[in-house]
This record gives structure tokens, C-alpha cells and sequence, in this order.
């Protein structure tokens, strides 16, 4: 494996056309040479639109993208690729595959429709957050580990209910360094932090890391704040659900849901 950068303002470098290699800001919470998903999703989100930009200007705007992690993401250098499986000229549907050592371990696919004037109609029965100075400062670090949580600035209510919990989340540093993201994926870089704002058991004890992340849109999000009103579930059998209302600093603007797979940290607990 190659080392990360150990200081940068981004979570990665570009080292070729589609090549990225992570900074130790983007180090994950359950192991140290693993990636977090949560900047792995924003950079996928970001690969999309430089594929776009590269493209004809539909005018067509992201409002679902999945994730499938299919196994270990190594905190190393990765290939991502992205074609489009679906054309149309109000619908389309692209995918993108992320590879390390030669070997995937993310495919997501991106459901993109035309933006059209609905603001006569616009609505929704999930009400704002209070704004992310209302919230007090959470040190995450005293729950978890790693290189990217400890890069985040999170404002979470002190003593929430077990599995339950909103929080606002943002950070100082660029996605890529050196290169602009756009607004989806800059928010979409913080929304897998979502299974770890609110914990029905210590990570230290436990173990539910997620296996997919879908979003789904219904207004491109602002940022710079990304606001997570989250709900976590265990089953009896070793399968969690985390179940996110997404908002910005003007309101409401989706959905996230992450499956998680349950089971014992490993030794005495």
C-alpha cells in the first residue's frame, strides 16, 4: 500500500486522468488503512461531473446516486471510471466504478433528470433544522477514530436518545486539491458521516459498518453545511438500517439510507 500524504487542505490528489490518491485526512473510523466512505462518495460525485463537464451541457441534474461498497476500501490510491448507461435528453443514468488494485470495491450508479420550473408546487412535510449555530460544537474524535472524522467541524446536541440524533457537519478542506467541486458533491462528501452521529452501541464494542449509501434529491443542496436528521435501527438478526433526512441551511433537500451489517467487535467485549 502507498502511504497517504500525511498533511494536505484536501482528502486527495489527482496523480493522472481519473487517478486519486487520499490524503491521511480521508483515514476511516474502523480501521487506520481503510478509506472513509464519506469523502470516497463526494469524489465519486465529483468524478461524475467532470464527466459531465466534458460532455454537452443537458442541463440534467443528479437526484439519486447509490453506492454499492462490494468489499475493503484500502486507504490507497484508486481509478475511478464513469459511463453512461442510459442516455436521454431528460433522463439519463450513469455509473461509475472505483478500483484499487485492480480490484473494485465501489460501483454507484447516478440517476440525472432535467431540471424544470416547479416552485409554484414545491413542498415538503419534513421540517427545517435549526441552524448550525444553534447547535453546540461535538468533538465526533470522542466516539471515533480516524483521519476524516477528526478533519470534520460537527455541531450535534450533546446528549441525544440512543439512535437518535441531528447534527450539521462541515469542513475547511478541498475535496480534491487543486480542483473546484461542485456544490452535490461537496455536501454528498459528508452525508455517509450520518451512521455515526448517533450510536446504539460503542464502535469499540460493536460493529455496523454500512454496505451501500442511496440519496436521493429533491433540490440540489447549498452549502457549506451538510444537515442530517438521522435514525438508527437494529435488527434482531445482525442487519442495522440508518435513515437520514437530509437538509442545507435553507431546509429539506432529500434522503439518505445506509443497510448496516451488525455483529460483535472481535475478543473480550
Amino acid at each position: 500500500m502507498t502511504a497517504p500524504t500525511p498533511s494536505a487542505d484536501s482528502y486527495y490528489q489527482r496523480t493522472g486522468e481519473g487517478r486519486y490518491k487520499p490524503t491521511a485526512h480521508a483515514q476511516g473510523a474502523w480501521s487506520a488503512d481503510e478509506q472513509h466512505f464519506s469523502p470516497l462518495a463526494g469524489l465519486v460525485a465529483h468524478a461524475i461531473d467532470r464527466y459531465l463537464a466534458a460532455g454537452p451541457d443537458t442541463g440534467l441534474t443528479v437526484a439519486r446516486i447509490s453506492y454499492d461498497i462490494l468489499g475493503r476500501i484500502a486507504l490507497d490510491e484508486c481509478e475511478i471510471t464513469v459511463e453512461t448507461v442510459r442516455p436521454g435528453r431528460t433522463v439519463e443514468l450513469l455509473e461509475a466504478v472505483v478500483v484499487i488494485g485492480d480490484r473494485p470495491v465501489v460501483r454507484a450508479r447516478a440517476w440525472l433528470l432535467a431540471a424544470l420550473d416547479t416552485a409554484a408546487i414545491a413542498g415538503t412535510p419534513d421540517e427545517p433544522l435549526a441552524l448550525p449555530e444553534t447547535f453546540p460544537r461535538w468533538a465526533m474524535t470522542d466516539v471515533w477514530g480516524g483521519g476524516f472524522i477528526a478533519s470534520l467541524d460537527v455541531r450535534r446536541p450533546a446528549s441525544p436518545a440512543v439512535g437518535r440524533a441531528t447534527a450539521w457537519i462541515t469542513t475547511g478542506l478541498d475535496l480534491v486539491a487543486g480542483e473546484p467541486s461542485g456544490p452535490v458533491a461537496s455536501y454528498i462528501a459528508l452525508v455517509d458521516t450520518a451512521n455515526g452521529i448517533t450510536v446504539r452501541q460503542r464502535p469499540t464494542e460493536w460493529m455496523y459498518p454500512n454496505m451501500d449509501l442511496t440519496i436521493h434529491l429533491h433540490r440540489s443542496p447549498e452549502g457549506p453545511w451538510t444537515g442530517l436528521d438521522t435514525s438508527v435501527a437494529f435488527g434482531p438478526a445482525g442487519h442495522g438500517l440508518t435513515s437520514t433526512v437530509l437538509h442545507d441551511a435553507v431546509g429539506p433537500v432529500g434522503r439518505a439510507e445506509q443497510i448496516l451489517t451488525v455483529r460483535p467487535q472481535p475478543g473480550p467485549r
